[in-house]
């Protein structure tokens, strides 16, 4: 594919890569690009069509899969960010970096690369990259860093054009990591040769990756959310942060850490409805903090949540999955989780005093 001439456009980052891949499919697709998507997320690379003149190879590529291909050069690569993950499969946080890194292979022409500066390894590849030849550098910052691409009052700023984009009428992106998402797919859309005003419309109607943050249905004004991928506390915090008054549903079999780290974001919980084997130690951890019950099974746990919320009916509130944990204690995957999350969701009666 690499030796072919159809561009390659590259993800990897430690967390939004799959949402910001999706993204930037769901772009090119509907401004009537062929796209053929894959790597990480979907069909193995080597699996995929030939996309041919004209068309884009999107890919979501992890550390591992980096560290695997020495010859792949980018037309268009994205970093998002660099947090610690898979240290011991790298030899430490050194050898993941340069894993990442990595994405930035020279490859013989103008190559394109955006790259997400609120974490230092990332802004310390940027500024590498700034000083070779071949590579036009595009940075994103959504907590305040000067960058080329910068977040102010829920709007994205391109400081190359002035371009601003309001980021509320994407209703699929909430949150400050989704508005990276959106700055990344946003900055390599523009670099595939896509205007602006057709981004922004194929934006408007992406429709948010399954198990991600996913809105199953609303109830007497209370939204039952499917953030079933969340699998440890990173990145639950990124649901946790987009809320002011949740019904958490938590638990499964815990990742090392636990819940440390959401301490700020307890405020925000009502109520916490626990599941699975680490419904014990995270009823500990939240003693004093929150709110909470055990629940056990999934089931249990969101009609608890369910009658708890529609009785006391409090407007903006949401049902959340996003458990902190990994699934195998009850279920197969985090996407059978999340679809047993939904059918229970969907076979919720509202309450007398309210309408579905």
């Amino acid at each position: 594919y690499q030796s072919s001439s159809t561009p390659v456009i590259g993800i990897t980052g430690t967390n939004g890569k799959s949402t910001t891949t999706a993204l930037i499919a769901h772009m090119l697709n509907e401004c009537g690009q062929r796209v053929q998507v894959g790597g990480n997320l979907g069909p193995a690379v080597l699996d995929l069509e030939r996309a041919g003149p004209g068309g884009f190879y999107v890919l979501e590529l992890s550390s591992y899969q980096l560290e695997l291909t020495p010859s792949l050069a980018p037309d268009i690569g994205v970093l998002l960010n660099i947090t610690p993950d898979h240290l011991a499969r790298h030899g430490g946080m050194d050898g993941y970096v340069a894993a990442k890194r990595s994405l930035f292979r020279k490859g013989g022409r103008p190559q394109t690369a955006i790259i997400g500066i609120d974490d230092e390894p990332s802004a310390a590849i940027a500024r590498a990259l700034a000083e070779e030849p071949g590579f036009d550098v595009v940075t994103v910052s959504v907590t305040g860093h000067a960058a080329t691409l910068m977040l102010s009052n829920n709007g994205l700023i391109d400081a190359r054009d002035g371009t601003a984009i309001d980021l509320t009428q994407f209703p699929a992106l909430p949150g400050v990591h989704n508005a990276q998402n959106a700055a990344a797919a946003y900055a390599a859309c523009r670099a595939a040769g896509i205007a602006t005003s057709q981004i922004v419309a194929a934006m408007t109607r992406f429709p948010g990756l399954d198990h991600r943050q996913k809105l199953v249905r609303s109830i007497g004004g209370i939204a039952y959310v499917n953030d079933s991928k969340a699998t440890n506390a990173d990145a639950a915090e990124k649901a946790l942060t987009c809320y002011s008054d949740i019904y958490w549903i938590a638990g499964g079999q815990a990742k090392e850490g636990g819940l440390n780290g959401l301490e700020p974001l307890m405020n925000r919980i009502r109520r916490a409805f626990l599941i699975g084997e680490a419904a014990p130690a995270f009823g500990e951890w939240l003693q004093g903090k929150a709110p909470f019950e055990p629940c056990g099974t999934l089931d249990c746990a969101v009609a608890a949540a369910h009658e708890l919320a529609q009785r006391e009916s409090v407007p903006g509130a949401v049902v959340l999955l996003s458990p902190a944990c990994a699934s195998w204690d009850q279920f197969r995957s985090f996407e059978h989780r999340g679809e047993a999350f939904a059918e229970l969701v969907n076979g919720l009666q509202a309450s007398p005093e309210t309408s579905p």
